[in-house]
């Protein structure tokens, strides 16, 4: 146990190597998404980011974050609405930029206790929230691969981004807005199509998690492991269905790698795979997100580290820490073979094979933040909800 629990130490000195590397890129000096391969500063990626930078305590990524949030403010529209590059507010388009920033702020808030931290831009962002809403109450939609899925359908009411929601409206003083939140996501989907009420929500029917997404008579019942984690993070789920839920992923997980669908006992983003034949594969799903591949059931150093935090807010210590080891191992994995730590983008499910960039800001950043939550057992930042 030792010399794993060295490992974690190692691999912790590794993250903060490569957040620190990744620091200053060459757009405005703002954080590379990648060592290599994407030098731009994706603003959902470095959202998410910011959990480990903050947890860090390392002051010159603290400064970063708040350089990184001023950029988005100063280049907020004109409605509210953040663009997904830092540096060009020209491009925009995504659901879960402006979520994502509206947590993003109120994580640093609390990391700094600077609590008027960039008020206008948030008020902005979070009436632009309020429009996202076509019924006009707490629900958000979202067009499809708009959020961080780029290859993935998701429509009408996302999960994850819905989650995103819950979140910020909690931790940056709004209880209320959370609750009735909340209590929308709780209704079941409509299996019914002649239902003449039309409600909408997520969770699954006879499942122990939230769907996908959800939209009047439809929905998908695939599992989301970034929203599904988020939703314990932030308190949404509440204790019984958290320790079904993850109880429910551990079985899932024995069954797929019986079956040579995964390689590591570490979840994949999403399963069951969307397979050829299935009413929800798209074309270029053979080419871009393939079984096991990408969004469509890839492992992202990124989410399993949200999966860790989730265990920790569960209770699930000692399952937890088993995961952070696996997640440790799996890190040194690499596209280049030199590299001792390749905190690589996301892993094939069937082969565990780096697919993406190495030296990935979030998978760092995030690692830095389970390892935390293990340490510490609690969920940083969380753990008031």
């Amino acid at each position: 146990m030792d010399l794993t629990c060295n490992e974690v130490e190692k691999a912790k000195a590794a993250a903060l190597q490569v957040l620190l590397n990744n620091m200053n890129g060459p757009f405005m000096g703002l954080p590379r998404t990648a060592a290599w391969g994407y030098p731009e500063p994706y603003t959902r990626d470095l959202m998410f980011s910011v959990l480990g930078m903050a947890a860090s305590g390392n002051r010159y990524l603290i400064g970063s974050i708040e350089k990184t949030l001023t950029v988005l403010a100063g280049n907020q529209s004109l409605r509210g609405h953040i663009p997904s590059f830092v540096h060009d507010p020209l491009n925009r388009g995504a659901s879960d930029t402006t979520p994502l920033f509206l947590l993003a702020v109120a994580i640093y808030r609390r990391c700094t206790g600077k609590t008027e931290f960039l008020e206008e831009a948030v008020q902005k962002a979070l009436t632009w929230m309020e429009y996202q809403s076509p019924s006009d109450d707490y629900l958000i939609s979202q067009q499809p691969t708009s959020d961080w899925r780029d290859e993935q359908w998701v429509l009408g009411y996302g999960l994850y981004v819905n989650v995103l929601s819950y979140a910020y409206l909690s931790m940056l003083g709004y209880p209320e807005r959370a609750f009735q939140l909340k209590i929308a996501m709780q209704a079941f989907t409509i299996t019914n199509g002649t239902n003449p009420q039309h409600n909408t929500g997520a969770p699954v029917p006879q499942k122990p998690y939230y769907a996908l997404w959800a939209y009047k008579e439809y929905k998908s019942d695939r599992f989301d492991l970034l929203g599904n984690s988020l939703a314990i993070i932030s308190g949404l789920a509440s204790p019984d269905m958290a320790e079904s839920m993850l109880d429910w992923i551990e079985g899932e997980c024995l069954q797929m790698k019986a079956k040579n669908e995964l390689a590591v006992p570490l979840p994949p983003n999403l399963f069951p795979f969307i397979l050829p034949g299935d009413k929800d594969w798209l074309p270029r799903y053979s080419q871009y997100n393939r079984p096991g591949e990408y969004h469509n059931g890839g492992i992202w150093p990124f989410i399993s580290a949200l999966h860790i935090a989730a265990l920790v807010a569960a209770g699930k210590n000692r399952l937890a820490e088993e995961k952070l080891f696996e997640l440790t191992r799996l890190i040194k994995v690499s596209d280049n073979p030199d590299l001792e730590y390749g905190f690589n983008e996301w892993y094939k499910a069937q082969t565990a094979e780096a697919k993406g960039q190495d030296w990935q800001t979030w998978s760092a950043s995030l690692y830095l933040y389970a390892a935390k939550c293990v340490a510490e057992e609690r969920v940083v930042f969380f753990n008031d909800f």
